[in-house]
């Protein structure tokens, strides 16, 4: 874990998308947080001390869906399919498909696996399973002012975590998408799909992937900032189906399937919500720990931590 000193930052953007905005001054306490995502090997070892059962391998109840397809009510998942050309960038089911048998071991549903990912990060995984791996460890999941601080490295009002150039000196500074989402991957960074955690250039607090490769929860419940704003289109991820009203945690960082065409949502500021239940192939987590002065963890002046504003 690395530790992020207590500070003062500018929260959100006003040059992107409408539930960035606006910008506001938010303090933050010094916490610790883990340097790359949790990986594979990483939730493996959980689930093997535990015995967890993750929520896209439970049995769906059919109140909660109203109006889904009752063949889809089973155990699964959500992976992303690339279509064969342009399509409409309004409708995620053309390149969003829910797998049954899709799960954190078998992310791209049957016949797919984790073995020799171990270092790629952990997927497919609800904001309740990102909780209980959390509570596992004695850690907690980041508030999206600590999560965003953290990914700014220092570089307060920066577009990048890694400063104002969108690919610095030429190349691409995070797993995200080069090309026309969702049909033409160029895979200028070298990869399609996610990528080992820190496979690319740490931020100035040497934290690694805070944007691009996957998605991060956070702990807090989403909502507009500005009580005018509307979430604009929802990148990558996929709306709730039909008829469900399920509450959204705000998630951070923009992914491997992010491209400017559509979604230029891998930087600091970028924020989604997204529900409780959804897990997919883009999204993982990271953990933070909040000292106290008595903790052996505690860093200069750690006191117990509260994102304030």
């Amino acid at each position: 874990m690395r530790w992020i000193p207590e500070g003062t930052f500018r929260m959100g953007s006003e040059d992107f998308y409408p539930e960035e905005a606006p910008v506001q001054e938010v303090g933050v306490d010094g916490f610790w947080i883990d340097e790359t995502a949790v990986t594979a090997s990483d939730f493996r070892r959980f689930v093997r001390d535990t015995g967890y059962v993750t929520v896209a391998e439970r049995p769906l109840d059919p109140e909660q869906y109203p109006d889904a397809d009752p063949e889809l009510l089973v155990p699964g998942s959500l992976v992303f399919r690339m279509t064969n050309g342009p399509v409409s960038l309004d409708d995620f089911r053309s390149w969003w498909d829910y797998v049954p048998g899709a799960c954190w071991k078998r992310p791209g549903g049957p016949g797919t696996t984790i073995n020799g990912r171990d270092r790629h990060p952990a997927v497919q995984v609800t904001f309740e399973d990102a909780e209980a791996y959390a509570r596992w460890a004695r850690k907690e999941l980041p508030s999206e002012a600590e999560w965003e601080y953290a990914a700014r490295g220092g570089i307060d009002g920066a577009p990048f975590a890694w400063g104002e150039e969108h690919f610095p000196d030429g190349r691409p500074a995070a797993n995200t998408w080069q090309g026309e989402f969702p049909w033409q991957n160029l895979k200028l960074d070298g990869y399609e799909g996610t990528s080992p955690v820190g496979s690319f250039p740490p931020n100035g607090y040497g934290l690694y992937d805070m944007c691009g490769n996957t998605w991060e929860w956070t702990s807090d419940w989403y909502a507009p900032r500005d009580s005018l704003a509307t979430e604009s289109s929802p990148c990558c991820a996929p709306m709730n189906p039909p008829g469900a009203h399920i509450p959204k945690r705000v998630i951070k960082g923009g992914s491997h399937l992010c491209a400017p065409n559509y979604c230029l949502r891998y930087r600091p500021a970028a924020r989604q919500g997204e529900a409780i239940d959804t897990s997919t192939g883009h999204i993982g987590f990271r953990c933070i720990l909040r000292p106290t002065r008595s903790s052996p963890l505690a860093g200069p002046r750690a006191t117990p931590n509260r994102a304030r504003s």
